[in-house]
């Protein structure tokens, strides 16, 4: 009886917190401060939530990548795919082979770095937009350096990822692309084709738990959509916040455990 209690209440928990994070990703982002820790308190070992949490959140990238096809510019797009599949697999490859108990003391220094680039990317992309408003010659950066920068993002992304969309869109910044909507666009395609590596890695290193996966992708994808609807009403820098504080509290519910 107790442990039918339990099943349900692992179910139930997976349901709420993968809804919320499809509302936070639609409307601020974040939504694996969420639906990581949701994986791991329903008993999901460390590597195989962080693998199932990838492959469940990762559709809505892609669609996001649809939504924002005509902001990619193309003489970059070599020089990103590069990087997001190299950087991918990689990160994805040294995950499995890191040791639980090793990641799971890992995982609040990840969700605290996370929640802290989180915080500060809203006044750099208020910076980043106040200079894309500026009149400026667009040039081709150099493409190896910025390679050479981009990858260990990526490898990021593969191993872990939250807040990673920050760092893409600085390192892409530092090179000379000031174009928000071109920003965006890159971002979003750099963590869908890291990750997307990382879930095929994932997919047939057997690490993902299928049951748990499908679940949280169908109502990630319900909150993703409720989370559109109300995106353009609520003020971004509240959303932000909240998601910081989240992360935060995440982050030292994990220091308080592996202490």
């Amino acid at each position: 009886m107790i442990s039918s209690f339990s099943t349900h209440w692992h179910y139930i928990w997976l349901v709420v917190a993968s809804f919320i994070a499809g509302v936070m990703n639609a409307m601020a982002g974040g939504g694996s401060f969420i639906s990581f820790p949701a994986m791991l308190s329903i008993g999901v070992a460390p590597i195989q939530a962080n693998a199932t949490n990838t492959v469940a959140l990762w559709p809505g990238q892609l669609t996001s990548v649809a939504a924002l096809r005509g902001d990619l510019r193309r003489d970059l797009l070599p020089v990103v795919c590069a990087a997001s599949v190299l950087g991918g697999v990689s990160g994805a490859v040294v995950l499995l082979n890191t040791r639980q108990v090793t990641f799971l003391h890992l995982v609040p220094w990840l969700l605290l770095v996370a929640s802290l680039l989180f915080g500060i990317s809203g006044p750099v992309s208020r910076w980043l937009r106040a200079r894309s408003a500026e009149p400026h010659v667009v040039k081709a950066p150099a493409m190896v350096p910025l390679f050479l920068v981009l990858l260990p993002v990526c490898f990021y992304i593969g191993y872990f990822g939250a807040g990673a969309g920050f760092l893409i869109m600085s390192a892409l910044a530092l090179f000379g692309v000031e174009e928000i909507h071109t920003l965006n666009s890159l971002k979003v395609l750099a963590a869908c084709l890291s990750n997307f590596c990382a879930v095929v890695t994932f997919v047939f290193s057997g690490a993902v738990i299928w049951h748990y996966c499908l679940i949280s992708m169908v109502f990630a994808a319900v909150g993703g959509y409720v989370g559109a609807q109300y995106a353009r009403r609520m003020n971004g820098d509240v959303l932000r916040t909240i998601v910081v504080i989240t992360g935060c509290v995440m982050a030292a519910y994990f220091f308080w455990k592996n202490g």
